[in-house]
């Protein structure tokens, strides 16, 4: 049966009950549970603002329409004669403006007897295993759902697991050429299928079904919305618009301090520079090691005064010999394991992580922060293994604070986001960014600033990269950048190494944020006054330490992007206002070329600029794909070319192709070079 208030409808039947609920203009949101009523998480949907809403029974049939879209919701019991009881079944299908199918739920298949809302109860407690399938279009393309390590732009045919790891963010929202976007908003351990047959969300536990759709049309308008209803990403910081730099470690204070004042002496740009990890005495400190940091006020009133921001690194691994693991264990304040040695990790010593579910810990922990760092005029965090990094990615082995992490694990990033940004809010700091290696849906409101993780050095995961920063802004996370060079096994003296991270640091001008990072080879053992050991430095990491002719080419970047910080912090403002991602696919602006949708080696930076990195070893020219209905200059020589067709161009060492959109950006012609 029915039942409808002003702005939602109910249906109950079998044991089950469905709530549709408008949440924001063109959009509801979808519930469907067991227990007595649905249950009101807000794990990232926020309040819904009022809207206009028709909604209508009649029979079988009701209908909510809310702006652009309309969700038809049809009732059947039937007498089934293998049981020989009545059954109640609920379909609900999704429709535009026009009326045409977005989506629909799978069909029972008649003797097949399927479920489109299909629940598996776990014995013995009040969750279930539950899949949502919906019917799909063959020909539709999807695009978003985070960051995952793989060059397929287009998801349609791909499964992805619904999991945080070390360089994989899962953030479940998906957006459709066919005008909407979907938000599975449940943080369970699970995995999406966008098949050629069916899609597939399953949780693999959880008490109730809980998604959110819109039908806002173009992907731009669909960002739009996804902002309104899961929150917007802050103003960036004028410090968030230059260049960072940073290596695997700066291992102590005068070493960070004499890098800082090269680049002034130099008259190389900088915005930011980074304490990285194990400046601490033990895992879980917050604090500044004595011996090699002996004045840490000191150094960042020398940076201010260098006009220079200071970010430090911030783990929420918590060694058993830290001085804060007896306090926080004490209070429950750690994640905890279900079975086994209650051992989380081992790197940097034996640990357990905070459970930043818990809102004593996110205090906890903000203080001992505040106290170490932020009353230092440290206003800039790195919130590292954030997904968390568990040793064995046994997620059905931890529980925390709100539930089990098979059933909440994925909001564990966006609670450490959002431990440091109420914190320096409540502080009184209005414009907040902290680099973070995982997030969530919703993170972005917490001032995320996602990176891609412990990559390799290799040309083939500089493409993973490009795929990565589109789809994550897609899934409605406007901040991204990556470890300029790769992480892993980078040799500063090795040639080929050098000629990627040319490659890599032209990629990086044109990102939402340029930020040089690595664990360059060889490394340097750190051992203290006492004999004991420390984690090792790796090699320079400074774009004057790669050789002359690399050393050209860097600092010439670093020019270009002190040259867009206009262009960039307007397109900080549109992310921060409207929702828009600052790295896009083709499609975004041109969603109505079907060549766009394919194109996963090219990129718009803003609106304006077409961005086609070259990430191949030793190539010295590319082809690039300029999208129909616009004309495209390149900056490098003036030369202008009509949209819709494919060109090869020069690229030598020394050069990016850069195009920009209609005329756009005059100043700019001549560079990169």
């Amino acid at each position: 049966m029915f039942e409808k208030t002003s702005t939602s409808l109910t249906w109950r039947g079998g044991g089950e009950l469905v709530q549709v609920d408008a949440w924001g203009r063109d959009s509801v949101r979808t519930r469907a549970t067991f227990a007595p009523e649905v249950a009101d998480h807000d794990f990232a949907l926020l309040p819904p603002k009022p809207c206009e809403v028709t909604i209508d029974v009649n029979g079988d049939t009701a209908r909510i329409v809310n702006g652009r879209l309309t969700v038809v919701l049809t009732q059947e019991e039937t007498l089934d004669w293998q049981t020989g009881y009545a059954l109640n079944r609920l379909d609900i299908t999704y429709l535009d403006a026009d009326g045409k199918v977005l989506l629909r739920e799978a069909e029972a298949g008649g003797a097949l007897k399927l479920r489109a809302r299909d629940y598996r109860p776990i014995i013995g407690s009040k969750a279930f295993r539950l899949t949502a399938s919906f019917q799909s279009r063959r020909d539709e393309h999807l695009v978003g759902m985070g960051l995952y390590q793989q060059t397929v732009l287009d998801l349609k045919g791909s499964t992805l697991e619904l999991a945080h790891r070390n360089s994989q963010a899962s953030v479940p929202f998906v957006v459709s050429d066919a005008g909407y976007g979907f938000l599975w908003h449940n943080p369970a351990i699970g995995r999406a299928t966008f098949g050629n047959n069916r899609t597939e969300w399953h949780a693999e536990s959880t008490e109730q079904l809980d998604y959110w759709i819109t039908a806002a049309g173009s992907p731009r308008q669909i960002a739009a919305a996804y902002a309104d209803a899961t929150g917007h990403v802050p103003m960036m910081p004028e410090y968030g618009l230059g260049f960072w730099q940073c290596k695997l470690r700066y291992w102590n204070q005068e070493q960070l301090l004499e890098v800082a004042r090269e680049h002034r002496r130099r008259d190389i740009p900088i915005d930011v520079i980074v304490a990285d990890f194990f400046h601490w005495p033990k895992m879980g400190d917050f604090r500044f090691e004595e011996e090699f940091w002996p004045d840490p006020q000191a150094m960042v009133d020398e940076l201010r005064e260098l006009d220079i921001e200071l970010m430090v690194s911030v783990w929420p691994q918590i060694a058993l010999d830290s001085e804060n693991y007896a306090e926080l264990r004490r209070n429950n304040h750690l994640v905890r394991a279900e079975r086994g040695l209650d051992v989380h990790m081992a790197f940097g010593g034996r640990s357990a992580f905070v459970d930043v579910t818990h809102p004593g810990a996110r205090e906890a922990i903000w203080q001992l922060a505040r106290r170490n760092y932020y009353d230092l005029g440290i206003k800039l965090f790195w919130l590292d293994e954030a997904e968390p990094e568990y040793a064995v990615y046994d997620f059905d082995n931890y529980r925390y604070h709100l539930g089990p992490n098979v059933q909440i694990g994925n909001l564990y990033p966006q609670m450490f986001s959002r431990t440091f940004h109420d914190g320096m809010t409540d502080a009184g700091q209005d414009q907040i960014v902290n680099l973070v290696r995982s997030a969530w849906a919703g993170s972005q409101r917490y001032g995320a600033l996602v990176w891609s993780g412990d990559i390799g050095s290799t040309f083939e995961d500089l493409r993973r990269q490009v795929v990565a920063g589109i789809q994550i802004g897609m899934a409605g996370i406007p901040w991204f950048t990556t470890d300029i060079g790769g992480f892993h096994s980078g040799d500063s003296r090795d040639p080929n190494f050098r000629e990627l991270l040319v490659r890599w640091f032209q990629f990086g001008t044109f990102s939402p944020v340029m930020r040089l990072h690595g664990d360059r080879q060889p490394s340097t053992s750190v051992i203290a006054a006492d004999g004991s050991p420390r984690v090792a430095t790796g090699a320079d990491n400074e774009i004057w330490s790669f050789g002359e002719e690399a050393y050209d080419i860097l600092q010439g970047l670093v020019r270009l992007r002190e040259r867009l910080r206009d262009y960039t912090r307007e397109q900080m403002r549109q992310a921060h206002e409207d929702g828009q991602p600052v790295m896009r696919g083709l499609f975004y602006e041109f969603a109505d070329d079907p060549a766009a949708w394919d194109v996963a080696d090219e990129y718009l930076f803003g609106p304006d600029l077409l961005i086609a990195p070259v990430m191949e070893p030793g190539a010295r020219s590319r082809e690039v794909y300029l999208p129909a209905g616009s004309s495209w200059t390149d900056l490098r020589d003036g030369t202008e070319h009509q949209g819709g067709i494919t060109i090869t161009v020069a690229a030598p060492l020394e050069s990016i192709p850069v195009f920009a959109r209609d005329g756009a950006l005059p100043e700019l012609i001549g560079v990169p070079a």
